[in-house]
């Protein structure tokens, strides 16, 4: 297939390229800057610069659309300013991918994997929540709700749509992973607050699974979390990575002090989020690593 990856530059992004490559697809990247794209991306790979707030995508007569864009939200202190961007990124990027699609015609694509985010359940405490599961009412629910439902349009064009609400990514080199573990590596680690809280991970090669899987899979349409099947209590995670780097986890971080240094982002970090991966399961992926251990070992090149 001939698939378009918009907001490829991104971490998922540059992850996923590849994989769709060596699976023989033939890849176009989208970005602000074209000139970024080249020094990112490797022969083989076509780069467009498209920016999704500029009007609908230029789709042409591609197969199918990954859409990965969105303002970064752990990246700087949630002012008004920047939670508009989170969300216009988002909604009005998602609104101008589908009306490209839409504009192509029927030579244009006719799958769109759409990212969303397990932002959708906000704070459940310890209860289990899955896709089928209300969303919550807060400022990231609220913009999930708005971006799953730009992505939604597409299908009265007859166009498979498939959302992947993506939970804590943990990869080597980008994301949560590397500011979560750098207090165990200064050995000043520990849990938040109590560890009680639920913490939802997913390793980022089950992400780039997970989206191939939807983008190839004709019976993929709808909500798929991208969480493993077995989230950790914040505890359990501070245990496994104190265990795997041998770092000391006696310093428990208070709640109150993130909530100074990080403002209203704080209140992601802290929640507490049990998420269950039910129909992603149910289309027939399989977790690479669907527990912590194997997967903390795996991103610290450590053996079982």
């Amino acid at each position: 297939m001939k698939i378009i990856v918009v907001g490829a530059s991104g971490l998922v992004g540059q992850e996923l390229v590849p994989a769709l490559q060596k699976r023989g697809h033939q890849v176009v990247v989208t970005g602000r800057s074209e000139e970024r794209l080249r020094k990112t991306f490797r022969d083989g790979v076509t780069c467009l610069e498209w920016d999704p707030a500029s009007g609908p995508l230029p789709a042409g007569d591609a197969d199918a659309v990954i859409n990965l864009a969105g303002e970064p939200v752990a990246k700087g202190r949630w002012t008004a300013a920047k939670k508009e961007r989170i969300r216009a990124s988002r909604v009005n990027g998602t609104r101008h991918v589908v009306a490209g699609m839409n504009a192509a015609g029927a030579d244009g694509p006719k799958i769109l994997v759409q990212a969303s985010a397990i932002g959708w359940y906000g704070d459940t405490k310890h209860n289990w929540v899955h896709e089928a599961s209300p969303p919550a009412d807060d400022f990231l629910a609220g913009v999930c709700v708005a971006w799953e439902a730009e992505a939604a349009k597409a299908r009265e064009s007859g166009i498979r749509a498939a959302m992947v609400r993506i939970g804590v990514v943990l990869a080597k080199e980008g994301g949560a992973y590397p500011l979560m573990t750098r207090p165990f590596r200064m050995f000043v680690g520990g849990s938040i607050g109590m560890g009680r809280g639920w913490f939802s991970w997913v390793h980022i090669q089950d992400v780039v699974g997970i989206f191939v899987h939807c983008v190839e899979s004709e019976s993929a349409r709808g909500v798929y979390n991208a969480t493993s099947p077995n989230p950790v209590s914040n505890g359990e995670f501070t245990k496994v990575v104190g265990k795997v780097l041998r770092r000391p986890t006696m310093f428990p971080v208070p709640p109150q002090a993130l909530r100074v240094m990080l403002g209203e982002f704080a209140t992601v970090v802290t929640a507490s989020q049990r998420v269950r991966p039910l129909r992603t399961i149910g289309v027939g992926y399989e977790f690479q690593f669907s527990t912590i251990e194997p997967a903390i070992r795996n991103l610290e090149g450590r053996a079982t």
